[in-house]
């Protein structure tokens, strides 16, 4: 089996299984360009959340979910802690992470500016897939140091182990697989 089939939010998709190590695959799930299914996971996402001031992400692949969820709930700002300071960046708040689809250890950044407007706020994580839960505590981190308050995690999918947390709300399971495919 070279591909997993699931059903996010009402949309009918093939995932592509991407070797990890020799023993463990992952299905590889990307909203880039994919218009109908990012409106539809942001629709139900919202449907999910706790009530909450903005919402904050990972730079890159939940990019264009935490947008359309912003538009179709009428908030005009969210935030994208990035994968490199920007110069537009003052005074950047750094957190470390080791994701299970990254090589190496990352860091991501928020601006002053940003975080200025966190302080005192309910902020909701938000992530495509929810696996080791790495990015979210990086991102966690970035909210108590700009003394916000997480109200909520919330991923489109959680991957392997991540669905039987009780902090996280998630649209649909992912399991991981082994060689021959199948799930573990």
């Amino acid at each position: 089996m070279n591909s997993y089939h699931i059903n996010i939010a009402g949309v009918e998709r093939e995932l592509k299984l991407c070797r990890i190590s020799d023993n463990l695959y992952i299905a590889a799930f990307i909203m880039f360009g994919d218009v109908e299914l990012t409106e539809a996971c942001a629709k139900k996402l919202l449907e999910m959340a706790p009530e909450y001031d903005y919402m904050l992400t990972a730079e890159a692949k939940s990019i264009p979910l935490i947008y359309e969820m912003a538009r179709q709930a009428g908030k005009n700002k969210y935030f994208v802690a990035r994968k490199g300071p920007k110069l537009y960046m003052p005074d950047p708040i750094v957190a470390d992470v080791k994701s299970i689809t990254t090589e190496r250890e990352q860091r991501l950044y928020l601006g002053r500016d940003d975080a200025d407007l966190m302080r005192g706020k309910r902020i909701v994580l938000v992530d495509d897939v929810i696996s080791t839960g790495e990015s979210l505590k990086a991102l966690e981190k970035i909210v108590e140091a700009a003394g916000g308050i997480v109200v909520g995690k919330m991923a489109v999918l959680a991957e392997g182990d991540a669905k039987d947390r009780d902090d996280i709300k998630f649209i649909a399971p992912l399991p991981l697989f082994n060689s021959e495919g199948e799930p573990l």
